[in-house]
């Protein structure tokens, strides 16, 4: 769209309308903008859309009619900040973008309409960011308006918390206090590490055998507090049993003053301590928040999802259920007193961390609005509560789970199973989830499958040297879920419909002596390795683990999904598979004359939600990426077109001086596409 196609009266008019929207509190600019003829601006001013992450818009330009009109307006490239992982959501606030990228994680603003670099910032350098295992993970920024003044804040690797000026990228003065580290500003920055209670040097860090903190996904900004979450190793490298906590942590929006911390594994006098037998809460960790995090701010709530404890898929060193891991807690955001929480999975050795942000839906029950939040899971279930109460919206029952054959474990006797709504994707394996396109498919699966231990949701991992002749288990679905960080959740606030892409899959582990696995990794966190009894050691499906047939996937299509849930009722309103089926499934010689219909691609679906539609970003069955425009009410696809770059986790929308942007977040890139495409060119980052 060239700015030459508004008259200088229709701009200024189209900019007070901006400024007057930007003015309004969100949900009242929404109103608005929603009830404009024409729409100017609307704001995408959190990672996930707004403080509920629905990543809903109430943008409309873009509809089914004109969807196949969408071409590429700019390209942003961060190749020369180092950026490959394609994490970051950016936001779009007051006129621009804002994002960060790389391992450096330097803070990028974006112009909306060209994709031109305005001004960047990078942390200097210390050991303790030189090391840590998330650089490239950050996910994007938070946002507040201090004295009339914007200002982005990230947590960055080497977990420093940051305020900057958000027209120019300056440290923001009178926040925080001077870092005595070589290269540091006198103002904008914040120590985290003062605030968690170890030993640490400025420069290095806290001690590897202390353990070890860094971060992933930005904090999140509620009543003037900001609210930091935080991340560790990756649990399924660790060996050694100690490590630190990722307690949260609050401060000022103005000055950084430390205001609370939470104690994720609860001290003495705690509430749920007598879950951390063994002494363990102690010495172990790792308990944090890597995916974001949701807030309500008229109850002054943020909502916090965590991972599991220190060593993913073992844990016969630290008895009981171990709160608050893999769980949703509900913080008071000025105070940092638990209101309450829900553990999805107790004494977690499946790696069932909480991989995305809790979303915030107001729904309707026996004719009374309930405000609800809703927590996908990797375990292919949805937990959705009355996000002032904590009450379950539909019962929740603990059910008997296998248990463990691996000396030394001592896993929960139950699990909990929601009632409502049904699972979305498969849970455990038995021979009817196996391919069935002919017989010899299906035999050739089962015969497959004899080496391996099978069983229901939660069958727990097997140590190599097992009694029971198995090279391992399966448990399903695995690690990388059901859902994962590759596909959050979206939410329509007007119908309080929950949209959840998710796959099929299964995960399989190699438990051996805690000593053998030690020398696999290369982090030295902690001193003690899980001794004689086990750790795990990663033995996956593409690393040893079975294989389908014929080079096929071992279980029935779909592969992967999206699932349209009504949390009104909590019942699924339709499925459809993601993307198209490969060319490399449809013309395998094992299906030959076989019409397989759509299997999906077998990969999550970045998505955002519109007033008009659902939009996803997947492939062709040629593997051309592709965005696709589905009818929220009943699934239908009304709309494809093709796209330069293939999607990773995430997609947002804008509409900026009447054009409205769908980005992309492609790798290295960042990829606009809109309905009248570029602007000017010269859209490198630089």
């Amino acid at each position: 769209m060239s700015k030459s196609r508004f008259t200088p009266a229709a701009r200024g008019w189209r900019s007070l309308t901006g400024a007057l929207l930007r003015a309004l509190p969100f949900g009242l600019a929404l109103t608005a903008s929603a009830a404009a003829t024409a729409q100017d601006t609307v704001e995408w001013r959190h990672l996930g859309g707004n403080a509920d992450h629905t990543r809903y818009s109430p943008a409309t330009n873009i509809t089914a009619e004109n969807f196949g009109e969408l071409k590429e307006a700019w390209v942003w490239d961060g190749a020369s900040f180092d950026a490959s992982s394609g994490r970051a959501t950016p936001s779009y606030i007051n006129g621009k973008l804002y994002t960060v990228a790389g391992p450096r994680r330097h803070v990028v603003a974006i112009d909306p309409e060209t994709g031109e670099t305005i001004w960047s910032y990078r942390e200097p350098n210390t050991f303790r960011y030189e090391y840590s295992m998330r650089a490239d993970y950050g996910k994007g920024v938070a946002y507040a308006e201090v004295d009339g003044k914007g200002v982005i804040y990230i947590s960055t690797p080497a977990f420093f918390l940051v305020a900057l000026d958000a027209e120019t990228g300056a440290p923001l003065e009178g926040f925080g206090e001077q870092v005595p580290v070589e290269g540091f500003p006198e103002h904008g920055i914040v120590d985290m590490l003062a605030d968690l209670g170890h030993e640490y040097d400025p420069y290095y860090g806290i001690p590897k055998e202390t353990g070890y903190i860094t971060t992933s996904s930005p904090p999140i900004v509620v009543n003037d507090v900001i609210v930091v979450g935080n991340s560790a190793e990756q649990g399924y490298n660790q060996s050694r049993i100690e490590n630190v906590p990722g307690d949260i942590l609050a401060y000022d929006t103005k000055t950084g003053d430390f205001l609370w911390k939470f104690n994720v594994i609860p001290q003495p006098g705690e509430f749920g301590h007598e879950t951390w037998e063994n002494d363990a809460w102690q010495y172990t960790g790792d308990v944090s928040s890597w995916a974001p995090m949701s807030a309500d701010p008229e109850l002054g709530l943020v909502y916090i999802p965590t991972n599991g404890a220190t060593v993913d898929f073992y844990g016969g060193f630290r008895p009981g259920d171990n709160l608050f891991g893999t769980s949703l807690i509900a913080l008071d955001v000025k105070t940092g007193e638990r209101k309450w929480h829900f553990q999805m999975v107790h004494h977690d050795i499946w790696n069932y961390d909480t991989p995305t942000a809790p979303v915030l839906l107001d729904v309707t029950q026996n004719g009374q609005r309930i405000p609800a939040v809703a927590q996908v899971t990797k375990q292919a279930f949805t937990y959705v509560f009355n996000r002032e109460t904590g009450e379950p919206l539909w019962p929740i029952e603990e059910r008997p789970v296998p248990q463990s054959h691996i000396p030394g474990e001592q896993l929960s006797a139950t699990q909990p199973f929601p009632t409502k709504p049904a699972p979305y994707d498969l849970q455990g394996l038995t021979e009817d989830d196996l391919i069935d396109f002919t017989p010899e498919l299906r035999q050739q699966a089962i015969e497959i499958l004899s080496e391996w231990e099978i069983g229901p949701l939660f069958t727990p991992p097997l140590h190599r040297d097992n009694d029971l002749g198995k090279r391992g288990a399966l448990w399903c679905p695995g690690d990388v879920g059901g859902v994962n960080i590759s596909g959050p959740a979206a939410g329509d606030p007007e119908t309080g419909i929950l949209y959840v892409t998710s796959l099929s899959g299964c995960t399989t582990r190699q438990i051996v002596p805690g000593e053998e696995a030690d020398l696999r990794y290369m982090t030295d966190n902690g001193t003690t390795t899980t001794g004689t009894t086990v750790a795990q050691y990663a033995v996956g499906t593409g690393a040893g683990g079975p294989r389908g047939p014929q080079g096929l996937p071992l279980f029935k299509p779909p592969y992967s999904r999206i699932t349209a849930i009504d949390l009104n009722t909590g019942e699924h309103l339709w499925m459809i598979p993601v993307g198209e089926t490969p060319d490399r499934i449809k013309n395998n010689p094992a299906l030959a004359g076989i019409d397989v219909g759509n299997t999906g691609t077998g990969a999550h679906a970045p998505m955002t939600v519109t007033k008009n539609l659902l939009i996803y970003a997947s492939q062709s069955s040629d593997g051309t990426p592709a965005l696709f425009a589905v009818n929220k009410a009943t699934g239908e696809q009304v709309g494809k077109v093709a796209v330069s770059e293939n999607s990773r986790y995430g997609m947002m929308t804008y509409v900026h001086e009447g054009e409205q942007y769908i980005v992309l977040q492609t790798g290295s890139t960042l990829t606009a596409v809109s309905l009248h495409g570029p602007v000017s060119s010269g859209a490198a980052a630089h």
